[in-house]
This record gives C-alpha cells, sequence and structure tokens, in this order.
C-alpha cells in the first residue's frame, strides 16, 4: 500500500499542464490515504499505521525555488498561527541538516507542534528539485517537460512539497484549544473561530 499519496500527481503533470493551460508557478493538491509500517503506533491519532495525507506538488521554473521554498515556509507558519489559531510558541521549523537531506532534496524541514507528549511534526517542507519528474520521465519514456511560451524553452520543473498528516493536524488544533480554567473550575475548548464548527 502506497506510503504517499504524491507519485500520482507527478504522473498526472504533463496532463494538468496541457488541459489548464496553467502557467508556472502552479500547484497539484490532493487528501488521500497513506499507510505506514509503524512498529510502534501511538499517541492517539499521532502516529497511525493507516492515515489522512494532505500534499501539494508546487512546480516552479528552476532558478526560482529557493524564493518559492520561503514563501512556503511563511505561509504555512501564518496558516498555523494566523488560520488555524495555534500558539505562535507552540510552532517551530527545523531544518533538515544538508547531510541529512534525502538524496532528492536541495532543502527540507519540517513544521513542529508542542504536544502534552512533546514536540511532533505536523508539516514538511521540501525542494524536491526535478528529481521526481526526471524518475519518471526516465521509466515511462514519457516526456514530463514543461513548455514555457514566453521564453521559448522547454525544461523540468522543480517541485517544492508541502505534505502534511490531517489527524495530526487536527490533534493539534485540539490540544492548543482546550484549556483548563482552575480559577473558575472549569474545563473548555477555545477554537478560534475561524474553525470552529457552530458560528455565534
Amino acid at each position: 500500500m502506497r506510503p504517499e499519496t504524491a507519485q500520482g500527481q507527478f504522473v498526472d503533470f504533463p496532463q494538468v499542464a496541457r488541459s489548464s493551460r496553467r502557467k508556472l508557478p502552479f500547484g497539484i493538491a490532493q487528501t488521500g490515504k497513506s499507510f505506514r509500517n509503524e512498529i510502534t503506533p501511538g499517541n492517539f491519532i499521532f502516529r497511525t499505521r493507516e492515515f489522512e495525507q494532505m500534499e501539494m506538488e508546487y512546480f516552479v521554473t528552476p532558478g526560482e525555488d529557493d524564493e518559492a521554498y520561503a514563501l512556503w515556509k511563511a505561509e504555512s507558519e501564518r496558516f498555523f498561527v494566523e488560520v488555524l489559531g495555534l500558539a505562535q510558541e507552540n510552532i517551530r521549523f527545523v531544518a533538515i541538516k544538508k547531510e541529512e537531506l534525502p538524496h532528492y532534496s536541495k532543502e527540507a524541514g519540517d513544521f513542529e507542534y508542542q504536544y502534552p507528549f512533546g514536540w511532533g511534526e505536523i508539516e514538511t517542507l521540501a525542494n524536491r528539485t526535478d528529481y521526481d519528474l526526471k524518475a519518471h520521465m526516465s521509466a515511462s519514456k514519457q516526456d514530463m517537460s514543461y513548455f514555457d511560451a514566453v521564453n521559448n524553452k522547454k525544461f523540468i520543473p522543480y517541485v517544492i512539497e508541502p505534505a502534511m498528516g490531517l489527524g495530526r493536524i487536527v490533534l493539534a488544533a485540539l490540544c492548543d484549544a482546550y484549556i483548563i480554567d482552575e480559577v473558575n473550575n472549569r474545563t473548555y475548548l477555545k477554537l478560534d473561530p475561524k474553525v470552529a464548527p457552530i458560528k455565534i
């Protein structure tokens, strides 16, 4: 069973680029089931063998990937704090050291949330370069390149990939909103109004 949802987005890239007629940069996003062979699942829904994963492959022109990576990093943090309403002090970004990067990444890091059981990953952000499209092109013998009509150039785009587990995001939002008010002897859920299920 698949450990990620991303590969379908790479395979579909040429069809999406042709049919949508979008200019770079643009992204293909999806949510779906992913599966991991976890030895020790635990911490409620933080670590499970089957989970909903949300991933985007954001295709950019080579040379513009560093700027796109920085933009996604800033937007991800804004999403956690301003949209989900998570406390700033409970969010941190941990860059992966160059010597520990996956072979396909130019740059990568994890957004982590401080759960009651400690810091845990809620989103991975990676600059996957042109690795995936080139690998699919090599194996399938299909053209995965993009034609830039403005500059009359054909090239393989680079990809910025934000990926997160939906369960971990929900758990972070619930943990952050769980308030124990010892002064008034009550416990309640204080969700940010933007994500609260009931609006008054």
